[in-house]
């Protein structure tokens, strides 16, 4: 069976009906029946069960389907790759950023990747790593950079840990909690806490020290825009939860400053180059990888050589 059958197929599976997958792979719904007839007849097996408002894939369906999708997969990767290679080109990139790598790095580095490359285009999905994973399995980004910590373990996600990213809280210059003065984390949770979605082991932590379940640990702002919390920060008494870099202009102006918090561990976002396995990055995003502030050393030496880095173990903290 050719492979735009297995196409076919695939595509039926995913809209689970013949009306949206003829869309999607450009054929009449008739050709695409028909399609789904021979492949049947051909393998000998019935795919899928016909219902009024429903198409869904039978026992034998979901066991083909599974293939059929690997295979599909594979073949556009190879012609994918056989593009980059004849053309000698790097090409466009898409990518995406988890929030805090959003405020902390991207716009330099969209800035420098602009100068080097004035003609590649480049397109940027800032979002919380639960939507950056969906879009990196829908193949519309090549990698994503954010926190890796609640990430799923699934072999088809590739994990290259950067360097920890250190943060701490941060108040207005005007806000009531002291200066200098260290607080507990109870008097500082008392004002509300700002920041992006805590991951489930930093959860479990701050529950423990504040002698509550983690279940019912709830941030005062929870948002995926950093710059969102800053102002928040900056116009009430809110308590911003925030890497160091984040605010290091603020800092700086002192119109944002540091807590000191008794009996806290120190804080840091753990992030992750996260790339599909098996999926062979184009020119670009490795370029793009290995111009991240953070990057590894081998990282930047492959960049310098022209080499794609061996894949690091991934990290896990409790």
């Amino acid at each position: 069976m050719d492979l735009r059958r297995w196409a076919h197929v695939v595509a039926v599976a995913d809209c689970r009906s013949f009306v949206r997958a003829s869309e999607q792979v450009h054929l009449s719904q008739p050709a695409l029946t028909r399609s789904i007839q021979a492949a049947e007849s051909e393998l000998g097996l019935r795919l899928f069960d016909r219902r009024a408002n429903d198409v869904a894939p039978t026992p034998a369906g979901e066991f083909v389907v599974a293939r059929a999708r690997q295979l599909v997969f594979d073949s556009r990767c190879v012609e994918r790759d056989v593009d980059l290679y004849r053309d000698r080109r790097l090409g466009d990139v898409a990518f995406g950023v988890g929030p805090f790598p959003a405020a902390t790095f991207l716009a330099p580095l969209l800035a420098a990747i602009r100068c080097e490359h004035p003609a590649i285009a480049v397109r940027v999905e800032i979002a919380n790593w639960q939507l950056l994973v969906e879009r990196l399995r829908q193949e519309d980004l090549e990698f994503f950079v954010a926190d890796t910590r609640d990430l799923p373990a699934d072999p088809l996600l590739q994990i290259v840990p950067l360097p920890p990213e250190p943060g701490g809280f941060y108040v207005r210059a005007a806000h009531p909690l002291p200066e200098r003065k260290p607080v507990s984390l109870q008097q500082l949770w008392a004002h509300g806490v700002a920041s992006v979605r805590i991951p489930a082991v930093v959860r479990a932590a701050l529950a423990r020290l504040l002698g509550v379940d983690a279940a019912s640990l709830s941030l005062a702002l929870e948002c995926d825009d950093v710059e969102v919390l800053k102002s928040a920060a900056l116009a009430c008494d809110l308590v911003l939860a925030a890497p160091h870099r984040a605010v290091a202009t603020e800092a700086a102006a002192r119109t944002l400053r540091a807590l000191a918090v008794a009996d806290l561990p120190p804080l840091a976002s753990l992030p992750g180059v996260v790339t599909l396995r098996g999926r062979t990055p184009s020119p670009m995003a490795e370029h793009v990888i290995a111009m991240l502030p953070s990057a590894p050393a081998a990282t930047k030496r492959a960049r310098s050589r022209g080499r794609a880095p061996r894949e690091r173990p991934r990290k896990t903290r409790g």
